[in-house]
């Protein structure tokens, strides 16, 4: 039978929840820290398939969560665009040329820069408990978009949204190009194994509604759409960060399995607006794991309350902080599990 992961994504409403937590293979291991130490940068370690693999097993192995998130990056699909990617101390992923400055005819194609990525997906399928869900992800086209124009990230998006007013079409091809190339990326490790994959869409809160439309919804069910028809038992989980009032019309428009919410979305709010029946995912805010004690239970008793008649993924609302105690994401796992 399959795990309690996979079986809330496809609607079922089970009992106890079923949790993983984003960006839980990282920083906050020491685990992790120790491995980075002797392998070297980031990207050495998304390349070298075993230690990605070994990466996206640590957390599993010390506190047995429903799901393994595949240890990547977002900025993957670009790399096998042919943009250079390169992430500096301190200063996070830049890469080069900006299409704000070149457009997509000056980038050559790469895409055997997926391969080690899928590798990575076979390995921990290999190793994974039969109970456990292997998620494989990517970046949403207007995500992934931002970071392609301006070559890196930006407190507000000024860059790409001033593009995307300024010249549509040139804006559109780039949307469409990463379409193309995340739907081959989904579906090579849903090959490799993966059975649910998410869409991080990290920077959709920074858009006006009708660009929400366009750059959002639309590329986002376009993915959906064609994931669904070539692999229609896989779920897809939609995560549009900061998208607020419009997370329900997202919900509703891009077809995806399950919806993600951050933890600025009300959980009350959100189980009376989205769809019923809707799996959903989330919201404890990162910072009140970070600090634990009677304030994060009570809050995670009311997210778990909130969403207590529809199928319901324990998640933060976004990506746990790496000065977080191990002990608290123990006291969390305690609290989740022991939910009536």
């Amino acid at each position: 039978m399959p795990g309690l992961l996979l079986r809330t994504l496809r609607g079922e409403n089970v009992r106890p929840r079923p949790v993983w937590l984003m960006r839980q293979a990282g920083r906050y291991l020491p685990e992790y820290r120790a491995l980075r130490a002797e392998k070297g940068g980031f990207l050495a370690l998304v390349y070298d398939s075993e230690a990605a693999a070994e990466i996206t097993i640590q957390p599993i192995r010390r506190y047995g969560f429903d799901g393994a998130i595949l240890f990547s990056d977002i900025l993957i699909v670009p790399y096998a665009m042919g943009q250079d990617l390169q992430f500096l101390v301190g200063e996070g992923p830049h890469l080069s040329p900006r299409l704000v400055d070149a457009g997509l005819e000056a980038l050559s194609a790469v895409p055997q820069r997926l391969d080690p990525i899928y590798e990575t997906v076979r390995l921990v399928k290999a190793q994974l408990p039969a109970d456990k869900t292997m998620l494989g992800f990517a970046g949403s086209p207007w995500t992934v978009a931002t970071y392609m124009v301006n070559g890196e990230g930006s407190r507000d998006q000024h860059e790409t949204r001033a593009m995307a007013y300024r010249d549509r079409a040139a804006f559109q091809a780039i949307i469409d190009a990463i379409v193309e190339v995340t739907v081959d990326y989904l579906a090579g490790q849903i090959i490799a194994g993966a059975e649910a994959v998410q869409l991080f869409d990290s920077w959709a809160g920074s858009l006006a509604p009708a660009e929400f439309e366009r750059w959002v919804i639309a590329p986002n069910a376009a993915i959906t759409t064609r994931i669904k028809a070539r692999f229609p038992d896989v779920p897809v989980i939609g995560f549009p960060k900061g998208s607020g009032e419009k997370l329900g019309a997202y919900a509703r428009e891009t077809g995806v399995h399950a919806v993600g919410i951050d933890e600025t979305i009300d959980p009350v709010w959100a189980a009376r607006e989205l769809p019923a029946g809707m799996p959903v995912q989330g919201n404890l805010d990162p910072l009140l794991l970070l600090s634990g004690g009677a304030e994060m239970e009570k809050q995670a008793l009311r997210v778990l309350e909130a969403f207590a008649d529809r199928p319901h993924v324990f998640n933060l609302g976004h990506g746990i902080g790496q000065t977080t105690p191990l002990e608290n994401v123990s006291e969390l796992l305690g609290i989740v599990r022991g939910w009536r």
